[in-house]
C-alpha cells in the first residue's frame, strides 16, 4: 500500500507558477506554450482552457523552476512572437480544493438574459455557494448553461433557485454533483403530453363524439382531483362500440413532442435503456416503442371484442402506484439501481414514479407535480433533458454529423 499512498500524496507546500495566456485563438498556441515549458523538467499540476468568441484563455499551474526569471523571459519572447499576452505569477501549492456541497446547476432560458443569469449567481452567493465553472450546453433553440457550484447544500440551493427561476422566468435544475450524475442509465417516461403531444384517450373520445366530457375528466385527474383508476374507467366507458380501426387512425395522427426523437436516439446510442409507462393504452404505446426502439413499455389494455371496443380495460390498471411499480420492474430487468434512473412526467399520476427515481423531472407539468419533482422544465423541447444529464447540443450535433447517431 506504500506505493498507493505515495501516488495519492500531494505537494501542497511546493512553490508553483501560474502561466496564463490570453489572445486570439488559433491552432498551435497551447502546443507552443507547453513546448516552451517542456524543456525545463517541470510538472503540470493543473490546466484549464476556454474559448469564447474566438478569444482563448489558457491557464497552466506548474511546479516552479529554480530560476523562474529565465522562464519568464522565454515566455515573454514567445508571447511577442505569437502576438498574445502571457502572464506568470508565483505562489505556493496547488489550487484550493473545491468546498463540500457540490452541485450542478442547469439554467435554461429562451432567451437567457444577463439580468436573469446575474440573479441566479446572486442567489448562489447569498447562501455561501461558490461558482467554480460555467459552461454552455446549448445556444438554440434555448440557451442552456451548466454551473458547477461548491460550498452550498444542494437541497437549500434547490429551494432558493427554484424561487428565483420563477421570478426570472427561467428553468433552473439543481443536482448533487459527483460521478452518479453521469451514471443514470434508465429513462422512464410518461407518454401522453410528455413523449407525445396531447392525450390519446381524448383523441379516441373525439372519434366517439364524447371529447368535451372526457377532456374535463382528464384535466381533473391530471391535477390529482380524481382517483385515476375510477376516472379511467369512466372515460373508457365512453368509447364503447368504437371500431378498432379508430386506434390506427389515432396512432397515425399522433405528434411526438419536439425533440423526442433526438432524446431517444441520443440516449440509446450512449447506452441508456429507455422505457415508457402510460395510463393510456398498450395498443398505442407498443407501436410507439417499436417505432422509436424503446426497450420497455407498460400501459392499460383496452378490451376488444369482434373488432369493437367494449368500453372496458383488461387486467390491472396502470395508475399512479402502477407507474412506480413499472419503473422498479424495468430497473430490475435492466440491472439498473434506482439511484441511476430518471423519471419524466407531467401529471399527478406520475408523482410516485418521479419520487421513486434517482432523478424526477416534471416536464411542462401541473403545479402539484412541479412542486414535488426534483426539477422541472417548462420549455416545449423534450431534448433539453439531455442538458440535465451533462450532454451538450454541440456534442449531439457532432455525433449526428459523424453518423454515430442515426
Amino acid at each position: 500500500m506504500t506505493g498507493q499512498a505515495e501516488h495519492d500524496a500531494h505537494p501542497i507546500d511546493r512553490p508553483t507558477l501560474l502561466v496564463t495566456l490570453t489572445g486570439t485563438d488559433r491552432p498551435g498556441l497551447t502546443s507552443a506554450v507547453l513546448s516552451t515549458l517542456a524543456g525545463r523538467g517541470l510538472d503540470v499540476i493543473d490546466a484549464e482552457q476556454v474559448v469564447l468568441r474566438g478569444r482563448l484563455v489558457l491557464g497552466v499551474l506548474l511546479t516552479a523552476p529554480r530560476d523562474h526569471k529565465e522562464l519568464k523571459q522565454d515566455l515573454k519572447a514567445l508571447a511577442e512572437n505569437l502576438e498574445v499576452q502571457i502572464d506568470v505569477s508565483k505562489g505556493i501549492g496547488d489550487n484550493e480544493p473545491r468546498r463540500k456541497g457540490r452541485s450542478q446547476v442547469t439554467v435554461i432560458g429562451n432567451p437567457l438574459s444577463a439580468a436573469g443569469l446575474a440573479a441566479i449567481a446572486g442567489r448562489i452567493a447569498d447562501i455561501g455557494g461558490n461558482i467554480d465553472r460555467i459552461s454552455r450546453m446549448a445556444r438554440y433553440p434555448v440557451t442552456a448553461m451548466e454551473i458547477a457550484v461548491s460550498g452550498a447544500d444542494p437541497d437549500a440551493l434547490r429551494a432558493v433557485l427554484a424561487l428565483e427561476g420563477v421570478a426570472q422566468r427561467l428553468d433552473v435544475a439543481v443536482q448533487a454533483g459527483g460521478l452518479y450524475r453521469r451514471a443514470k442509465r434508465l429513462i422512464v417516461m410518461d407518454v401522453d403530453s410528455t413523449l407525445i403531444q396531447g392525450e390519446v384517450i381524448e383523441m379516441l373520445a373525439e372519434h366517439a363524439g364524447r371529447l368535451a366530457e372526457v377532456a374535463a375528466v382528464t384535466e381533473q385527474a391530471m391535477r390529482g382531483e380524481l382517483d385515476f383508476a375510477e376516472s379511467l374507467r369512466h372515460r373508457v366507458a365512453t368509447l364503447e362500440g368504437l371500431p378498432v380501426s379508430a386506434l390506427d387512425e389515432v396512432y397515425d395522427a399522433i405528434e411526438l413532442a419536439p425533440g423526442a426523437r433526438t432524446l431517444v436516439r441520443t440516449l440509446k446510442r450512449l447506452g441508456y435503456q429507455f422505457a415508457i409507462v402510460s395510463g393510456g393504452f398498450s395498443q398505442i404505446t407498443d407501436q410507439l416503442a417499436a417505432e422509436l426502439g424503446i426497450d420497455f413499455a407498460a400501459a392499460n389494455v383496452l378490451d376488444i371484442v369482434d373488432g369493437r371496443l367494449t368500453g372496458k380495460v383488461v387486467g390491472e390498471i396502470v395508475d399512479r402506484a402502477g407507474k412506480a411499480t413499472a419503473l422498479r420492474r424495468f430497473a430490475a430487468a435492466s440491472d439498473t439501481p434506482l439511484s441511476q434512473t430518471v423519471a419524466i412526467g407531467d401529471g399527478a399520476n406520475d408523482l410516485d414514479m418521479l419520487a421513486a427515481a434517482g432523478l424526477g423531472i416534471a416536464f411542462n407539468a401541473k403545479p402539484v407535480v412541479r412542486e414535488a419533482a426534483d426539477t422541472h422544465l417548462s420549455v416545449p423541447y423534450l431534448d433539453t433533458i439531455l442538458y440535465l444529464l451533462g450532454i451538450s447540443r454541440e456534442e449531439v450535433e457532432a455525433a449526428d454529423a459523424d453518423g454515430a447517431l442515426t
